[in-house]
């Protein structure tokens, strides 16, 4: 288990213009990840934006898999999200992945963002393992 979060958005991209995602192991099959909402994150409404929390989950969520595959690249193939709840700005979001299953191509795992103790947001994906040689593009988000 990871005491410490580490900034994942380390390379000029989405997620790091969007205020970056921090991450952390928690087991081998467990990871989890958080984001703190801006005003840039938020939709008309003054709540955050369903798109925002989407690209957060592909970022956390993608990290768990390739993390959980020995830092094996992976791409996303499906996400399915279910919207929740609602956050606002200066809220934290906490994201938690459960790494439920790995083939030798594929992994498939369950994601909760939460906020104030409540869940916002439940995902499930499958991601690819790349059969590429590992590079240095760092970890995901």
């Amino acid at each position: 288990m990871s005491e410490k979060f580490e900034q994942i958005s380390i390379k000029s991209g989405f997620m790091k213009h969007n205020g970056g995602v921090l991450f952390r192991n928690i087991s081998a099959n467990e990871y989890e990840f958080k984001s703190t909402i801006n005003e840039n994150h938020l939709n008309a409404a003054g709540i955050t934006h369903g798109g925002y929390l989407s690209a957060l989950v592909d970022a956390g969520a993608g990290t768990a898999a390739h993390r959980s595959v020995d830092n094996a690249p992976c791409v996303t193939i499906s996400l399915d999200l279910k919207f929740i709840g609602a956050s606002k700005i200066g809220d934290e979001i906490t994201g938690n992945v459960k790494i439920l299953k790995k083939t030798k191509t594929l992994v498939f795992l369950f994601c909760e963002l939460r906020c104030n103790n409540k869940i916002i947001t439940s995902a499930s994906g499958v991601w690819k393992i790349l059969k590429v040689k590992p590079s240095n593009l760092g970890p995901g988000g």
